[in-house]
């Protein structure tokens, strides 16, 4: 995989944990997250901090050597692009097999050493939290990989890709390429929230 260099860090990295930007005919800066614009790019890590940066020292106009409009809402728009993404992937991961819901299957996947990531939605109560981190401990204890933990979602967008209500939970199992597009795309959200 090429890597690129983040124009406000300097920080050289793999494309899939960068940003890559353009700029369109109206002189609109444009993210383009999936690297498939026309154009030459401007590239920064991921992270709302730096993106808020670059915004601030109108880094993106010296990158391109020309004036550039940048919408007032481009941190939000960003984050939602990586949201939208982020579940478009989760649904494909949930079609593949890879995705588990309902916490005592959960707890049980967790425990047997099959669970790569766990997801609660934000309105998740602490309860259910504190019994999946117990089972999280306990099974990294007893020496399963690393499970990342997150909150990257409401219940109603979960739900929204189960097609049922009140997803509060869900697993993500290690099972091929669905899982692995799902991992990269959270992995992509959490480091713009600056939470990993």
């Amino acid at each position: 995989m090429s890597e690129r260099t983040c124009i406000i860090t300097r920080t050289r990295g793999p494309s899939d944990m960068m940003f890559r930007f353009v700029v369109g005919p109206d002189k609109l800066l444009v993210p383009d997250l999936n690297n498939h614009l026309p154009g030459r790019g401007a590239w920064l890590v991921i992270s709302r901090r730096v993106l808020e940066k670059a915004i601030k020292c109108n880094a993106f106009a010296h990158s391109f050597k020309q004036d550039v409009h940048i919408s007032d809402d481009m941190l939000d728009i960003v984050e939602q692009l990586l949201i939208k993404s982020a579940l478009g992937s989760l649904s494909l991961a949930r079609r593949g097999g890879s995705v588990i819901t309902g916490a005592l299957k959960i707890n049980k996947a967790i425990r047997s050493g099959n669970v790569v990531m766990v997801l609660y939605a934000q309105e998740a109560a602490e309860d259910s939290r504190r019994k999946i981190a117990q089972a999280v401990h306990a099974a990294t204890s007893q020496g399963s990989a690393m499970i990342t933990v997150a909150t990257l979602f409401t219940s109603e967008e979960m739900s929204l890709v189960f097609g049922v209500n009140n997803v509060i939970h869900a697993a993500i199992i290690q099972k091929g390429l669905t899982a692995d597009g799902f991992i990269k795309r959270a992995r992509q959200l959490i480091a713009y929230r600056d939470e990993g």
